[in-house]
C-alpha cells in the first residue's frame, strides 16, 4: 500500500495492524474529494459459507472444519458476516427500533463516559436485546418501546448470570458442533453465543460491570418512569431459555420434563414425584461423555453444573440405608446403582449383570486402585454415597490386576 500511493492517488497515513479478533489492517487515507479522512479497517475473512441461499442454515460441516480449525475463539467471525447481518435485517421494523434506541443509549451514556474501557461490542448488546424481545413478547411486532428498553437495562444489571444461543444457523445434531457448545456454555457467564459462529461467546472478557453500572444509573432516571411517576413495568424474561430434560430409570420408559438451567434440583424432583409417586429417596446424576457422573444435589440447579442445552439425566430410587454408587464401564460409561454399604462386593456385581449382561464371574471390580473380593462388604473397602468404581472384564477367568 505505501508503494501504490501515487497510483491510488491519495494521502496515506497512520499504516498499522490492531491485535486483535482477528488481526485487522487499519489506515488513514485522504482523498481529494473528501474533506475530512476516512479510517479504513480492513478484517480478514475465508469464505467458508461458499454458495448458500439467503437466512438459510449452512451444512453441518462448515461449522464442524471451523471448529477443528482450532483457531481463536471469533477468528472466523468476519466469514459469517451474512449470517450475522440476517439475524438482525430479517427482524420486524419496531424492534430495530428497540435496537436503535439501545445502541443510542450505549453510544452516549456508556462509552462516551468510559472511552478508555473493555466495554462489550455493539453486536452483544443487539443479540440481547434480540434475546428480550423474543423471550418476553414470544416474538409479537406490537410492543411497548418502553417496556422493551427497561427489560434490556434490567438484564443488564443480571449479566452474571446470563447464558444465551441461538441454534438458527447450526443445531446440536451434529456431535461436534454439541460439544463445542456445551463446552461454550459451561464457561464463565455472560455467554452469549454469535448465532452465526458457536465458537465465539461474544460477551466473554469485557468489562460488564460499567454496562450494568450504567444501566441501574438509567433505571432511576424520567425515561423509565410513567406520567404517574411508577416505574415501567419490565417483561419476563428467564436469565437462559428452557430445555428438555430426558428422565431414564431402569425399568421404566424415558419421559420428558420442560424445566429452567435456573431452576432449583429440588423442584426438579417434585415435578418428577408428581408424574410417577415414588416413595424412595431419588437421586439424580447425569454424565458428559468423557467425564465423571455426578450427582446432581437438591440444593443446586442445572446451572450449577453448566447444563443449559438439553440433557439426560438418570433417576435412581433409593431406600435407606441404601446408597448410590456409579459403576464405570471399559467404554467409559458409568451406571448408578442403588446398595447398602454393609452388603456383598457380589451383591453389586449380580446387579451388574443383570443390567450390562456380563456374568459376575467376568467382572473385577475396583476402587481406588484396589481389587475388591466378592465376599466383602463395601463399606469395608471405605465405598461411599456417589463414588465410582471402575468395571473390567477379567480375561480367561483370571483378573487383569493381582488382588491385594
Amino acid at each position: 500500500m505505501w508503494q501504490s500511493q501515487d497510483l491510488l492517488a491519495i494521502g496515506l497515513e497512520d499504516l498499522r495492524v490492531e491485535q486483535r479478533v482477528p488481526d485487522a489492517l487499519v489506515f488513514t487515507i485522504q482523498t481529494w474529494q473528501a474533506a475530512e479522512p476516512i479510517t479504513v479497517t480492513i478484517v480478514p475473512a475465508y469464505r467458508a459459507l461458499g454458495p448458500s441461499v439467503p437466512n438459510s442454515q449452512p451444512p453441518p460441516e462448515v461449522y464442524v472444519s471451523l471448529i477443528t480449525a482450532c483457531g481463536v475463539p471469533g477468528n472466523f467471525s468476519p466469514s459469517f458476516s451474512e449470517l450475522q447481518r440476517n439475524f438482525v435485517k430479517h427482524r420486524p421494523t419496531k424492534l430495530k427500533s428497540l435496537l436503535r434506541l439501545v445502541k443510542h443509549w450505549y453510544q452516549q451514556y456508556v462509552k462516551a463516559s468510559s472511552p478508555r474501557a473493555n466495554l462489550p461490542p455493539l453486536y452483544a448488546l443487539e443479540l440481547l436485546t434480540i434475546y428480550a424481545w423474543e423471550m418476553g413478547t414470544e416474538e409479537n411486532e406490537n410492543f411497548m418501546l418502553d417496556e422493551g428498553f427497561t427489560t434490556v437495562m434490567d438484564l443488564l444489571l443480571e449479566y452474571e448470570v446470563i447464558c444465551i444461543y441461538w441454534t438458527k444457523y447450526y443445531t446440536l445434531q451434529n456431535p461436534v458442533i454439541e460439544d463445542c457448545v456445551r463446552k461454550q456454555l459451561k464457561k464463565e457467564r455472560p455467554v452469549i453465543l454469535d448465532p452465526a459462529d458457536p465458537t465465539h461467546n461474544v460477551a466473554e472478557g469485557y468489562r460488564w460491570d460499567i454496562v450494568a453500572q450504567r444501566a441501574s444509573q438509567c433505571l432511576k432516571q424520567d425515561c423509565c418512569y410513567d406520567d404517574r411517576e411508577n416505574p415501567i413495568p419490565s417483561w419476563n424474561v428467564k436469565r437462559a431459555r428452557d430445555i428438555h430434560v430426558t428422565v431414564e430409570q431402569r425399568g421404566y420408559p424415558n419421559f420428558k420434563l420442560i424445566v429452567n438451567p435456573y431452576e432449583p434440583i429440588k423442584k426438579i424432583k417434585e415435578k418428577i414425584r408428581r408424574s410417577r409417586g415414588y416413595s424412595g429417596l431419588q437421586r439424580l446424576s447425569f454424565q458428559v461423555p468423557g467425564d465423571e457422573r455426578q450427582l446432581l444435589s437438591s440444593r443446586s440447579s442445572l446451572a450449577k453444573y453448566g447444563i443449559f442445552s438439553h440433557t439426560h439425566i438418570y433417576l435412581l430410587e433409593a431406600i435407606p440405608p441404601e446408597i448410590q454408587v456409579f459403576v464405570k464401564n471399559p467404554d467409559g460409561e458409568s451406571y448408578a446403582y442403588a446398595i447398602d454399604p454393609n452388603s456383598f462386593v457380589l451383591g453389586l456385581k449380580e446387579q451388574i449383570e443383570d443390567q450390562e449382561g456380563l456374568p459376575k464371574k467376568q467382572q473385577q471390580l475396583e476402587f481406588q486402585g484396589q481389587v475388591l473380593q466378592d465376599w466383602l462388604s463395601l463399606r469395608g473397602y471405605g465405598v461411599q454415597d456417589s463414588d465410582t468404581l471402575i468395571l473390567s472384564e477379567k480375561k480367561g477367568g483370571k483378573a487383569l490386576f493381582p488382588a491385594s
